[in-house]
């Protein structure tokens, strides 16, 4: 029973902590194709691509307009 509310309680707190619009993304840097707009990221599930100032970016882009 211990073990049941364990699992419970881990999944509503990975609700919680995961970002429902990255949830599927997987964001990987690519140095060589860094230039003055940034550094290049691409997604390697949806395959996105963006340049941004750091940090991989927060949301998906592959319905992007």
């Amino acid at each position: 029973m211990l073990v049941v509310v364990g699992l419970i309680v881990a999944f509503i707190i990975m609700l919680i902590v995961v970002k429902p619009g990255t949830r599927n993304c997987r964001w990987r840097a690519d140095h060589r194709r860094d230039g003055p707009e940034g550094q290049f990221y691409h997604c390697v599930a949806c395959g996105a691509q963006t340049y941004t100032s750091g940090k991989p970016p927060g949301e998906c882009l592959q319905n992007r307009t």
